[in-house]
């Protein structure tokens, strides 16, 4: 039976007031420890807000530097809760939309089965001749493996094993790929379906300074409904349960 004039433009209608006014694309840039969940979590705004993301990933401190040179990201997603109230504070990002979207963990993890124990006992033992570290000047995951290694007192002793990346994820790379038989990285690069491959060591909290990584909207997207859209969705329930999937905790 073919259907109506008006029931056709009735249902035209509706389906176009279950998208936004205004179908928006955004930049966004997101610490690389945040890359697998973030990619679930844009597919799933997407598909509910009509909205595109498009996401680069890499060390907070390169976004900082590269935020302050004019690059026209609209929404920041940080490894730490240092930098985006310091770009309110300095004009690049906007007041009152900063947020805590995840708390993260460190693991000291081998591809290796076996070769990290469950208590980090290796560190001391020193069997392995590199340990993967991202930049600690610009990740808050390397730094914080660097203040693991100070509060065990092993430091001194490891330093000259420790290969630096540019990031976490090629920290992550390192180790994956046999160039480093250790290292430090998040607990959301090596869980997968609740099991973490490979050997790890979950990292005491108390060793290292708590990981909490906020978000902001940039002056770029201050004008823009889907920058805000897109915050209001990390804290909803879906993006919740995507994030602590990872191995995230959640403020």
């Amino acid at each position: 039976m073919k259907a109506s004039p008006w029931l056709c433009t009735l249902l035209a209608t509706l389906a176009l007031s279950a998208l936004p006014l205004r179908a928006e694309e955004i930049s966004v840039a997101v610490a690389a420890n945040f890359t697998a969940p973030m990619k679930l979590i844009a597919a799933e705004f997407e598909k509910e807000s009509g909205h595109q993301v498009l996401a680069s990933f890499g060390s907070t401190g390169k976004f900082y530097a590269q935020i302050k040179n004019g690059a026209p990201f609209d929404v920041l997603l940080t490894a730490d809760d240092e930098t985006p109230p310091r770009l309110v504070q300095e004009g690049a990002a906007v007041a009152g939309t900063t947020m805590t979207y995840a708390i993260g963990k460190l693991v000291l993890w081998s591809a290796q089965a076996g070769l990290v124990d469950g208590a980090g006992a290796v560190l001391k033992t020193g069997t392995f001749a590199h340990l993967s570290l991202a930049d600690p000047k610009l990740a808050p995951y390397g730094a914080a493996g660097i203040a693991t290694m100070k509060a065990l007192g092993l430091y001194s002793a490891l330093q000259p094993k420790v290969v630096t990346a540019e990031n976490i994820s090629q920290a992550y790379q390192f180790v994956r790929s046999g160039n480093a038989e250790l290292g430090f990285v998040a607990l959301s690069q090596v869980l997968h379906d609740g099991k973490v491959e490979g050997s790890a060591w979950l990292v005491p909290s108390t060793l290292y300074s708590p990981l909490r990584q906020d978000a902001v909207v940039l002056e770029h997207g201050r004008n823009k409904p889907a920058a805000l859209a897109l915050m209001k969705y990390l804290q909803g329930e879906r993006a919740k349960a995507i994030i602590r999937s990872f191995g995230y905790e959640l403020p």
